[in-house]
């Protein structure tokens, strides 16, 4: 914490360690499935946290494959895009599975080796582009913590959390127990921060959307600031989809899902 004299980056976020369910298992699961370890299903931890997402185990049903993959870019975006020190466990990026079993440390076999010649390659994609987006942006990666106070002489904050209507949350939004939506916006022009060579550091406003109901809504998008217009870096629910532009005041926030936005510089004006 900020308070013990701390930075952001002394923190390590993680989904997934190389104990417990892999994150593909993580949504394909509800239950433990160590038979294979030879203690009669009594070794490992039975709290994993985890959700099947419909059905237990493998299926071909195209309906919960979809969602067990979008569940899966969920948590990897939202690692990734947390403040802070993302660990990655080796084989999620890959769609690594270990058919349920969350104490593989006594299988040195198929179970729990990783099967590269069936990676998941959209899933890899995916990632990639994660990880260039927080590698590119360094609001993502902030050497100190967000106030939400209005920044002295501006009408801005450093980082603003907003209600489906795009309104500001207040104290009793926090603790309403129905709420499953939320937007967040970080401020990256007024990040405060210096680079290892001593120029102020900045970034252009992210707006980050999230959706953990299983329906979709409109998401009322902020005011702009700038002469841009809102562009999607990233859509959880469509990941194939590039970059582009958003027009128009709302965002149709899919079920279950997450969205990531900028609002980049104007271009530069061409020479007459």
């Amino acid at each position: 914490m900020e308070a013990t004299g701390r930075r952001p980056f002394a923190s390590i976020n993680f989904v997934t360690a190389h104990d417990g369910f892999t994150l593909r298992d993580l949504v394909s699961y509800d239950h433990k499935h160590n038979e294979a370890n030879g203690e009669g299903n009594r070794d490992g931890c039975d709290d994993n946290r985890s959700w099947n997402c419909g059905h237990e185990g493998p299926t071909d049903d195209p309906a919960v494959r979809a969602l067990r993959a979008r569940q899966q870019r969920n948590f990897l975006a939202t690692l990734l895009l947390s403040q802070g020190v993302p660990m990655l466990a080796g084989g999620d990026e890959l769609g690594h599975t270990q058919r349920g079993n969350n104490n593989a440390y006594c299988q040195d076999n198929e179970l729990s080796w990783l099967d590269w010649e069936h990676v998941d390659a959209a899933l890899l994609a995916f990632v990639r582009r994660l990880t260039k987006l927080r590698a590119s942006h360094p609001v993502l990666r902030r050497r100190r913590f967000f106030h939400g106070r209005r920044v002295h002489g501006l009408d801005v904050r450093d980082v603003l959390w907003l209600k489906p209507s795009g309104e500001e949350m207040d104290e009793r939004d926090w603790f309403t127990h129905y709420v499953r939506s939320l937007g967040m916006v970080l401020n990256g022009e007024v990040m405060h921060e210096w680079s290892e060579s001593g120029e102020l550091v900045f970034d252009d406003p992210l707006l980050l959307l999230i959706n953990a109901h299983w329906e979709g809504l409109s998401f009322a998008l902020p005011p702009l600031r700038r002469q841009t217009p809102w562009r999607v870096l990233i859509d959880t629910a469509r990941p194939q989809q590039p970059e582009q532009e958003h027009a128009g005041e709302q965002y149709a926030l899919a079920a279950r899902s997450l969205v990531l936005l900028c609002q980049p510089e104007a271009p530069p004006r061409s020479a007459e």
